[in-house]
């Protein structure tokens, strides 16, 4: 299946209804859906034009994207999709319509390889995935505040924890670093260059 075969099955399938944009760029095909209607795009994606896999599924937030103002929905859970049969590949981008709690359908029961994908995502970024069976943290602390790839996010965190030998046991308290600015010093021997 070539690119311009699978955009015009993409639009006679999916309809302009459940397509917001269909970007073909660098031959590659990204497809925008809106989050009300992807649980229904995704069956059509699996059963009608035969994606059999989800690859991956990223996290994304563009409150500063390419450093400039973004116009719309700041998080966006983007879908990579494969078709065996047609040796084709599909990126697919759900925006969160909310962005102060961000809400994609969960596509577990579609494509059973996102579990763990999706609940990165949660954990990174704060997306709920609804629907999802499992939506819990995966790679941060259960009792860790926060989401660390949003771009509002402070890097040295929030909370530290440490071992302390007198209550024998793991603490978390709030952190301790001084913001520093790390200037390079160049130290240069006497005979640097052969003077």
């Amino acid at each position: 299946m070539t690119l311009n075969v699978l955009v015009d099955e993409l639009n006679a399938k999916l309809g302009e209804a459940a397509i917001a944009s269909l970007k073909v760029e660098l031959d590659e095909v990204t497809v925008e859906v809106p989050a009300t209607q992807w649980a229904a795009v995704s069956l059509k994606l699996r059963d009608e034009l035969k994606f059999e896999g989800c690859l991956d599924v990223c996290g994304i937030d563009y409150s500063a994207y390419k450093d400039s103002v973004w116009e719309g929905s700041r998080f966006a859970a983007i879908y990579h999709l494969i078709s065996y049969a047609h040796n084709v590949r599909l990126r697919v981008r759900v925006f969160a319509t909310d962005d102060d709690f961000p809400v994609v359908p969960s596509v577990v029961e579609v494509w059973s390889g996102t579990n763990w994908f999706e609940r990165e995502a949660f954990d990174l970024y704060g997306i709920v995935f609804e629907g999802h069976p499992d939506l819990r943290r995966i790679l941060t602390d259960y009792g860790f505040v926060g989401h660390p790839f949003r771009k509002d996010f402070p890097l040295s965190g929030y909370v530290e924890m440490r071992y302390d030998p007198e209550q024998a046991r793991v603490i978390y308290q709030p952190v301790t670093i001084e913001p520093r600015e790390i200037t390079p010093r160049i130290i240069r021997e006497e005979n640097y260059g052969g003077r």
